[in-house]
């Protein structure tokens, strides 16, 4: 995946802009959601793994700590190699990469959303909020739920995105879900870099009892001012920095 994948756009920055950034600036993980001693994939990033689920389209992706669901919609690359970022017409979708791995199947499935577009916050304006042992929730064709658990939240400077490290192969089941992060430039106009959440499979459900993701609550009118939106930034030469 990592041959493959170049950069994709996550954000357009110009909500941020027109808004003013200090007050509007999605959230960045802290240095205690980073990857301590071992990389990840590694046994003691996490003890509990689940078993590989059959190939299978993903339909939605859930953060309930977040409040996040959302549809996701098939990605694929642009002609300049980059990761096609999922249209802006609608803030509440997310995307993964249809050539690469299905989230459940052994190996790294890649999601990726905007975290803001002209309009206001979209779908992964709070990614960087998430933390170690947090759940993602995969609802799947097959009628199963693919549930992640989070080994660790990091940022990367576009300029020198791990493309190996975030979309390298992988001999379990792994999630990386993507957005725009590391800073904005006001002068540049766009992110500067990426968030990146690492996970792994660690349970499957069946669809029901519970299972199911959480119905999709959008922030209360007031939680975001009019003033807060930021716009797509460009993208690196690495696999994994999207501008969303």
């Amino acid at each position: 995946m990592a041959a493959a994948v170049t950069a994709a756009a996550c954000g357009t920055g110009v909500w941020l802009i027109v808004n003013g950034s200090r007050d509007t600036a999605p959230p960045q993980p802290s240095v205690a959601q980073r990857f301590t001693a071992r990389p990840p994939g590694s046994e003691a990033a996490t003890e509990r793994a689940a078993p590989p689920l059959p190939a299978a389209e993903p339909l939605r992706v859930a953060v309930p700590s977040l409040g996040i669901d959302a549809p996701l919609t098939r990605l694929e690359l642009a002609a300049d190699g980059s990761l096609a970022p999922p249209p802006e017409a609608d803030r509440n979708l997310a995307g993964w990469y249809a050539d690469g791995t299905p989230p459940g199947a052994t190996g790294t499935a890649l999601v990726a959303g905007h975290v803001d577009t002209r309009a206001g916050p979209a779908v992964f304006y709070r990614l960087g909020a998430l933390k170690k042992g947090h759940t993602v929730r995969i609802l799947r064709a097959d009628g199963r739920v693919a549930v992640f658990t989070v080994d660790a939240v990091e940022v990367y400077d576009g300029r020198h995105f791990p493309d190996e490290k975030v979309y390298g192969e992988a001999p379990r089941p792994e999630l990386r879900l993507i957005t725009c992060g590391g800073g904005f430039s006001r002068t540049r106009q766009e992110y500067l870099g990426n968030v990146v959440v690492f996970a792994h499979l660690t349970d499957s459900q069946a669809r029901g009892a519970g299972s199911a993701p959480l119905p999709w609550a959008r922030p209360p009118a007031d939680r975001f001012s009019a003033r807060s939106a930021p716009r797509t930034a460009t993208r690196s030469a690495g696999p994994a920095n999207p501008a969303w």
